[in-house]
């Protein structure tokens, strides 16, 4: 299998082969980095509950992803601008792997939450390596169904990541899903890392800083940014409110987990037919149904008593986050300028990034003062006011620039 080194080089007429030729170097290493978020993502929580957390504070573990991915977005664009995206796909798994093991270890909550900070962090610029070589190396027309399938490679880690972390929790405790989460990571990195940089890639030497990135693009990051946050918390907040809700109706840790795994089948499904969509019929026709379901589902949980309806719920929710799969990063892509793209794309994953700190953190926050039930039903407002955000402010960025913009 060989790697795309220059974007030139694709075949423009059709979207099959330059995907297959990124199935080594950007897809099977996104499903791989998954299945270790996957598996980590349900026993964050209940690890946090084994070590003597309060169910306020157990919540807030998952808070601690989105604050390492939002400290990370502070400094991932130079980061990536500077030194490229294959050094900086090393530095990542070398951190993220760091994090895994202190979870694994983890003598006292401090320490997971150490853990869980460096993962988030290291996700920062991870992520952002990898959006910035699909925005350069596929073109326009092909670009939602591109990052689709990578946002879709990463949800079919999420599914297959709580199913095998099922299995490794029932054979040696609750940590077993930080184990598979560093052998993912590991095998992860090492298959990204032969993925070579586009031309001139980490080759600037005076990065754009975060402040100056914020200021130029002020109006489009306050207005459209924020519906990328409002959609970063209707999709975190799950990660949150599904475990604590199991628990709640008195699910063991390991069906938990199975759950969790069934609900994001779902993200798979939904993966190419979502990118599909955008690319024919514009950004706006998946990203205000997706967080509308989000929110419905949210209304139906303070209901779900069964194992049944609680499954039921949880692949709705699947639903709704699979079929927004990759249109925050097609919309960035689509909106980057091409002097600092990179700095820029990391400014616009801080405001998605931010929503997945803000989800869990005041799902944690409500779970303190009220019932469970007043959390999901916040949770269920904040997804509401996003879908009106992005109704308003997705067609008026991206049909002007799809007008215009004629590759990546």
């Amino acid at each position: 299998m060989t790697s795309l080194g220059d974007p030139a080089d694709l075949d423009l007429g059709s979207v099959e082969r330059p995907l297959r030729s990124l199935a080594g170097t950007v897809y099977l290493p996104a499903a791989a980095y998954g299945i270790g978020q996957g598996a980590a993502a349900p026993v964050m929580v209940l690890s946090a509950l084994e070590l003597g957390a309060s169910t306020a504070v157990a919540g807030l573990t998952v808070a601690i992803v989105g604050l390492g991915q939002v400290i990370g977005d502070t400094c991932s664009g130079q980061i990536v601008a500077r030194i490229g995206e294959r050094r900086s796909i090393i530095a990542a798994s070398t951190l993220a792997s760091a994090g895994a093991l202190a979870c694994m270890f983890a003598v006292g909550i401090w320490m997971l939450c150490l853990g869980i900070l460096a993962v988030g962090l290291a996700n920062a610029v991870w992520g952002l390596a990898r959006q910035n070589y699909l925005s350069l190396a596929v073109p326009f027309a092909w670009r939602a169904r591109a990052m689709s399938l990578f946002g879709g490679a990463m949800r079919f880690g999420f599914f297959v990541g709580p199913l095998v972390g099922a299995a490794v929790i029932w054979l040696i405790g609750t940590r077993g899903g930080f184990v598979v989460q560093l052998v993912a990571i590991v095998a992860g990195g090492l298959m990204m890392a032969r993925l070579p940089d586009p031309p001139g890639a980490g080759a600037v030497a005076q990065p754009l800083s975060l402040p100056t990135v914020f200021a130029r693009h002020r109006r489009l990051l306050s207005t459209l940014g924020t519906g990328s946050l409002l959609l970063g918390v209707a999709r975190s907040a799950r990660d949150a409110i599904l475990p604590l809700w199991a628990i709640h109706i008195g699910l063991s840790p390991a069906v938990a987990s199975l759950l969790f795994g069934i609900g994001a089948a779902a993200d798979v499904l939904f993966a190419y037919p979502a990118g599909h969509l955008m690319d024919r019929f514009g950004r706006t026709v998946v990203a205000v149904p997706s967080i509308s379901v989000l929110g419905l589902s949210y209304l139906l949980i303070p209901f779900t008593t069964t194992v049944f309806t609680f499954t039921a719920v949880a692949v709705l929710m699947g639903i709704g986050n699979g079929f927004g799969n990759g249109v925050i990063m097609t919309i960035g892509a689509d909106v980057a300028p091409e002097t600092g793209r990179a700095e820029f794309l990391a400014s616009w994953r801080l405001t998605h990034d931010a929503g997945f700190l803000a989800g869990p953190l005041s799902i944690a926050v409500c779970a303190a003062f009220f019932p469970l039930s007043a959390a999901v039903f916040a949770a269920a407002g904040l997804s509401a006011l996003g879908a009106v955000v992005l109704k308003k402010y997705v067609p008026e960025y991206t049909s002007k620039r799809s007008m215009t913009t004629k590759d990546g």
